[in-house]
């Protein structure tokens, strides 16, 4: 085989491999129906119930959460002195906290439970409302709840869709519909913010990332992302909600 053939099947199994995944996707836990991309057809998503919030408005700044200002006045002395007073966020089993998920309304109802059998958990918006005097409302609002500690979390939803042997019979106008060919591999990233209600003083960790893999056919696209979806955030949330207890009220 001479340079130029070996080049142009390289070339050919490069093609053939991009063709067989489709565009990479995130989106946020708080903005995650279904988008149906290449299935949108007569000018609907074929998956009612499964389109994007409309309501989403983006997600909280963590400066502003965490109460970071970055305009005033930062010099060594303001620096060393924070660093000296700071005191680690400590959670007590029973006691409340306030909890916020970026960009939502509401926090899931899977996070809520997950937290609920350590703590006395009080949903509050995490809608973005905008101003640098978010972080010290919030603390207020906890504060007024009778909450020692506000737990705000961000998350986003990451994933690729991967073409499958059997999507050459779709030609078959509809039986093709019910042939699963397509596996989306998806991952759930969380971060966590602990912040004290009365100090201000936080503390922010990232629990492993969650993935899974699931086939579908196109009768069912949205059904399966959103069964994914769902099932991901169950893992995660668990999961977080174990390691806030093991690190913060152990």
């Amino acid at each position: 085989m001479t340079e130029w053939q070996r080049a142009l099947r390289a070339g050919l199994v490069s093609i053939a491999l991009i063709s067989t995944m489709a565009a990479c996707q995130t989106r946020s836990i708080s903005n995650s129906g279904y988008e149906a991309g290449n299935a949108y057809v007569g000018g609907h998503y074929p998956y009612p119930g499964y389109a994007r919030d409309k309501l989403y408005r983006g997600e909280l700044a963590e400066l502003d959460v965490l109460g970071i200002d970055t305009t005033g006045d930062i010099d060594n002395a303001k620096i060393t002195r924070t660093r000296a007073e700071y005191r680690r966020p400590a959670l007590r089993r029973g006691s409340s906290v306030l909890l916020v998920q970026s960009g939502a309304m509401l926090p899931d109802e899977a996070m809520s439970q997950a937290l609920g059998p350590y703590f006395d958990v009080q949903p509050f918006s995490g809608v973005p409302e905008g101003g640098r005097v978010y972080a010290t409302a919030l603390r207020l609002a906890a504060a007024r709840a009778g909450a020692d500690t506000v737990i705000c979390y961000w998350g986003v939803l990451e994933s690729a869709v991967e073409r499958e042997g059997t999507k050459v019979v779709s030609w078959v106008p509809i039986i093709g519909t019910f042939i699963p060919d397509e596996t989306q591999h998806m991952r759930i990233r969380l971060k966590v913010a602990v912040i004290d209600v009365r100090s201000g003083d936080w503390s922010v960790f990232a629990p492993d990332s969650r993935s899974d893999s699931a086939l579908s056919a196109n009768l069912d696209r949205g059904g399966s992302d959103q069964r994914q979806v769902l099932a991901l955030k169950a893992m995660a949330y668990k999961a977080a909600a174990e390691q806030l207890v093991a690190s913060y009220a152990p």
